[in-house]
């Protein structure tokens, strides 16, 4: 299979990392539906809508992931829009509702991220109860299970510990069943990765990090009968030398926000210390990784366009299959990704191929 690309939909303000650096990324409505246009003639396969209803890390503004998506679903003709949603906040019987009817919109676009929360304020703050960490999980398996049942099955019976569903119909049905993302890194969200999600996602790591997660996770899924894919997040910094590029990385941390990254630390790890691993995501995370919220900085996609497509490589043989970036400049760096990365990384997939075969 081809390496597929996504982007953040950069749906909350603030950009995607930590920092006042001056960013030409904007948050609306019409900012996004550019982006969109602009990505899926860049030759990007997905973007990922992101789920934020209360500010952090200085997000001030954010606009919903599925209504968000339902829009750009009309401005798009290629693009799929994976639309992340939070268990706990929303009813699994709502969301596919939602997600068939962006089907319905897009012809067959619609996918899901299913989020199972670190963020104990939004919970709180809309007076919704804080589970611990492995019953999120368990709720968030029992939210897909549903979700798969409404989409395919006649009627829906579901008994679980966090859902009942008694005999519902659904229609229409989605024209093509919408693959089902998530992320995590503790045991409880490998195992359920494993179980019922078609995409695991990961935060940025080094090449044996990521070797390490999906020979792990791969192993559960085949105990499980079952296979699943393999997508990376990556903070991209593409100019034309490495030094260029190393800079505006200096710049964005030299910039940082030390009370908003702090702020995101102190969350993240008061939710990981609430696994039974004691760690969760970002446990490894220093203040510098933690500029870029998902760890970006660390798959190392920042050099050269050569370099950037050189490491893309290097992650596809690796078992990655999906490449999930973020930019600094959204306004240019989506356009140049899909000029200068993009073909580069096409040519040396088919070199690599060509190799292969003799």
């Amino acid at each position: 299979m081809s390496l597929k690309f996504a982007y953040w939909v950069p749906n909350v303000s603030g950009g995607l990392v930590i920092s006042k650096i001056p960013q030409k990324t904007g948050w609306s409505y019409e900012d996004n539906a550019r982006y969109a246009q602009q990505a899926e003639e860049a030759g990007f396969d997905f973007a990922l809508l992101q789920t934020r209803f209360i500010a952090s890390y200085g997000a001030d503004n954010q606009l919903e992931a599925v209504a968000l998506a339902s829009a750009l679903a009309t401005v798009t003709s290629k693009l799929k829009l994976i639309a992340a949603v939070l268990p706990g906040l929303w009813h699994p019987g709502t969301i596919a509702k939602a997600i068939s009817t962006i089907d319905q919109i897009s012809r067959g676009r619609a996918a899901v991220n299913i989020v199972s929360g670190w963020f104990k304020g939004e919970f709180h703050g809309f007076g919704e109860p804080w589970l611990d960490h492995n019953e999120r999980y368990r709720r968030s398996e029992e939210f897909i299970r549903v979700l798969r049942q409404l989409w395919t099955e006649e009627e829906t019976n579901f008994r679980g510990d966090f859902y009942r569903i008694n005999g519902a119909p659904h229609k229409p049905k989605p024209s093509v069943l919408p693959p089902v993302f998530q992320g995590g890194n503790s045991a409880a969200a490998r195992e359920m990765a494993a179980r019922v999600s078609d995409w695991y996602f990961m935060n940025g790591n080094t090449i044996d990090g990521f070797s390490a997660q999906i020979e792990e996770v791969s192993r559960l899924a085949a105990a499980e009968n079952r296979k699943l894919n393999f997508g990376v997040n990556a903070f991209v910094i593409v100019r034309d030398t490495e030094e260029e590029a190393r800079q505006v990385l200096r710049d964005i941390i030299d910039y940082a926000d030390p009370e908003a990254v702090e702020g995101f630390r102190s969350q993240v790890q008061f939710a990981g210390k609430a696994s039974p691993e004691r760690e969760g995501m970002w446990a490894n995370s220093n203040f510098d990784d933690l500029v870029q919220y998902n760890d970006g900085f660390k798959t190392g996609l920042i050099g050269t366009a050569e370099q950037v497509a050189d490491r893309i490589i290097e992650l596809k043989k690796i078992g990655v299959d999906l490449i999930l970036t973020g930019f600094l400049h959204y306004d240019e760096d989506i356009k140049a990704f899909g000029e200068k990365v993009i073909p580069l990384v096409r040519e040396k997939e088919a070199a690599l191929l060509s190799t292969s075969a003799t």
